[in-house]
């Protein structure tokens, strides 16, 4: 949406690994460095570890883009998988076609890969394996990962394999019962966050690479970015692109630092706390540590003495007050006797709200319900359409019953312009990744339907795990959905006139004209100015699927009511 505004020809800080937008810092490059070696030099694992989103996947795409000519590369992305399948998948990967009676049989799999490795090896080829998330190996798939490397010649390993993972990996081969594995370990390397400079240097270069020709962001917000971000490039990718949205929104050229608090706040669903807060508090808390240390070893001793002396004088007060005591007589007068201390009151216990439970909780509740296949079950059938589990991708079964996709990377904005049902693609801190579906929008929760179960959330906790990935379907009422612009000439021309006569309340238009001309401009730049759309006078798939759910009749799928009609809201 903000590209053109801000002269840019693609977005600058999407999340997909694209190694174009690698930024080379110091770490990167030598994680990059690492792995390059691990290509050339023969023999053992290299493992590369680092948080979430520090651009480990970005490191191997940058890899996979300068691959040596010499090297052949089998990448296997999603490592849940048993040993058997795990060995398959190499053979996938490697163009190798086992018989359908090795399924299951792990020798038959490991003897086609051994002979495949040492024909690459005659012919000076070198093959190197890479599994990302290896933090999700299971023990058993570990243990045949280290048989592969026993597949050698007298001189040279045949196998070269690199682990990518989280942190956890560390955790998992340094267990005991896998010794054995991190023996043959042969370098490890850690990438961590960005350092100030460099997180503004990224920045930078991103922009670069997009098409930017100044600075986009003031410096108090780069800086902001970093304080925010503590350095991580995802984190990093997910704030500057709020921003850009919300300066776009606002009619600003360059992004200040408030607008990068507040996308920080949308992002983490709080104000972020500053970077230097903690360490003030460890500051303050050491000052307070010592002055109470100081004052204690002051006036110590005076306390002690004071306290020895009031212990003493206490047995000869309680003696007197005894004897003063049992020598005054006792008396009860009615007034005093009437005189009770009043009982409290009993106050009924407010009823305690059933708490909803949190996004992460409703996802990890239903792990059968959040993938493509239930995902598209649920969208398709709120526009009465069938879905097959297992048969031929979602929007392909969609365009067989005239629906069409709209695949995008987008804001919650940008969906309640669509007014759409969408498929949400989520993600936690591990990055697994959940596919819900999108039921309805307000300003400040939503809907999402996860398998049978409906849940309203709220959009702060929504924006914490997704990131801008959407797959909505509408019916465009033709099987060639395209652009339309001035000087065209279609049915389809017809039908845009048509629907926007619909939408300025004017009726359908007598023998609408097919012709896409200066004063159908106008009405759809009427239309994109009144939807906040770019004004381009273009009908392009955005403005075609938000004026489609603009002019809905009332049983057709929305995430939320239809506004009024072109003629109230002004052109």
């Amino acid at each position: 949406m903000y590209l053109e505004f801000f002269g840019l020809t693609e977005k600058p800080f999407a999340i997909t690994p694209d190694p174009r937008y690698l930024y080379l810092s110091t770490r990167h490059a030598e994680a990059l460095a690492h792995l390059v070696y691990g290509i050339n030099e023969a023999g053992g694992f290299i493992q590369l570890t680092g948080e979430v989103g520090t651009g480990k996947t970005t490191t191997i795409r940058s890899l996979l883009a300068r691959e040596p000519k010499n090297a052949e590369i089998a990448l296997i992305l999603n490592p849940r998988l048993s040993a058997t399948e795990f060995l398959r998948s190499l053979c996938e990967e490697l163009g190798l076609i086992a018989d359908e009676s090795a399924e299951g049989e792990t020798k038959v799999l490991v003897d086609l890969l051994n002979r495949y490795l040492l024909g690459a090896h005659a012919q000076g080829r070198r093959v190197v394996l890479i599994v990302d998330e290896a933090q999700n190996l299971a023990p058993d798939v570990l243990e045949q990962v280290r048989l592969l490397t026993n597949l050698e010649t007298e001189t040279q390993k045949l196998l070269q394999i690199i682990l990518i993972g989280q942190p956890e990996l560390r955790n998992l081969l340094a267990r005991e019962d896998l010794r054995q594995i991190a023996q043959r370990i042969t370098a490890r390397y850690h990438l961590d966050p960005l350092s100030r400079d460099e997180t503004l240097a990224y920045v930078r270069h991103r922009l670069r690479v997009a098409g930017a020709t100044s600075d986009l962001f003031t410096g108090a917000a780069l800086r902001e970015v970093y304080g925010i971000s503590r350095g991580i490039p995802r984190l990093i990718n997910v704030i500057c692109d709020r921003a850009l949205l919300g300066a776009y929104t606002q009619d600003l050229h360059v992004v200040p630092a408030a607008l990068v608090r507040r996308a920080g706040a949308e992002v983490f669903g709080h104000e972020p706390t500053p970077g230097w807060i903690p360490w003030a508090v460890a500051c303050l808390a050491v000052v307070v540590l010592g002055s109470s240390a100081l004052l204690l070893r002051r006036y110590a001793p005076v306390l002690f003495e004071r306290h020895v002396a009031g212990a003493s004088a206490a047995p000869a007060v309680a003696a007197t007050a005894a004897v003063t005591a049992s020598a005054a007589p006792v008396t009860t007068t009615p007034a005093a006797a009437a005189v009770t201390p009043a009982a409290p009151t009993p106050t009924a216990a407010a009823p305690t709200p059933t708490p909803v439970p949190a996004l992460g909780e409703l996802l990890a509740s239903e792990p059968d319900s959040t993938d493509s296949d239930s995902a598209f079950l649920t969208l398709l059938a709120l526009w009465k359409a069938s879905y097959v589990r297992g048969g031929t991708d979602g929007c392909t079964q969609a365009k067989s019953q005239d629906l069409q996709c709209l695949n995008q990377r987008g804001s919650l904005a940008e969906l309640r312009l669509l007014n759409r049902p969408a498929i949400l693609i989520l993600s936690d801190a591990s990055g697994q990744t959940y596919q819900v579906v999108l039921r309805s929008l307000s300003d400040d929760t939503a809907d999402v339907q996860i398998g049978a179960r409906t849940a309203t959330v709220g959009v702060a906790e929504l924006t914490r795990y997704w990131f801008g990935d959407f797959v909505l379907v509408w019916r465009p009422g033709t099987k060639n959905v395209r652009n339309l612009s001035a000087g065209m000439h279609s049915p389809d021309v017809r039908r845009l006139r048509e629907q926007l006569s619909h939408w300025l309340g004017k009726g359908e238009p007598p023998a609408a004209s097919e012709d896409f001309d200066e004063d159908l401009m106008q009405q759809v730049e009427q239309f994109q100015r009144a939807s906040r759309l770019a004004v381009d006078g273009i009908a392009g798939i955005e403005t075609q699927v938000a004026l489609d759910s603009a002019i809905a009749p009332p049983d057709s799928p929305l995430l939320a009511p239809p506004a009024s009609s072109g003629g109230t809201r002004g052109g």
